[in-house]
C-alpha cells in the first residue's frame, strides 16, 4: 500500500517494553544449580566403575539413576530461584 506520493506509509514501533529490577545474584545461582547435574553426567569417570554396588546393581547404573532425581530437584530449585529473583512481578494471561 502506498501514499499519494510514492511512499509507503508511516509504521509505528510497539511501545517498548519495561524491564522490571531483577536479582542477578540469584539468576546465576539457578544457572549454577542446573549446570551441576551436566557436569556430574558428562564426567563419566567419575561414575565408570562397578563398586560401591546396590543390591545386584554396579554403581554405574544406580548413580545415573540417582540424577534422575537430584536433577528434577534442582531443576525445580533453579525454577524457585528465577521466580524469585523476578520479584513481585504478575502474570498476565491473555
Amino acid at each position: 500500500m502506498t501514499t499519494q506520493h510514492g511512499s509507503s506509509p508511516a509504521r509505528r514501533d510497539p511501545a517498548p517494553l519495561s524491564v522490571p529490577p531483577t536479582d542477578r545474584r540469584k539468576i546465576g545461582l539457578a544457572c549454577v544449580l542446573l549446570a551441576i547435574p551436566v557436569i556430574a553426567l558428562l564426567w563419566v569417570a567419575s561414575y565408570n566403575q562397578e563398586d560401591p554396588k546396590l543390591g545386584p546393581f554396579p554403581f554405574f547404573f544406580w548413580y545415573q539413576f540417582a540424577w534422575v532425581f537430584l536433577c528434577s530437584a534442582m531443576t525445580y530449585g533453579a525454577y524457585r530461584l528465577v521466580l524469585s529473583a523476578r520479584g513481585g512481578r504478575k502474570r498476565e494471561d491473555s
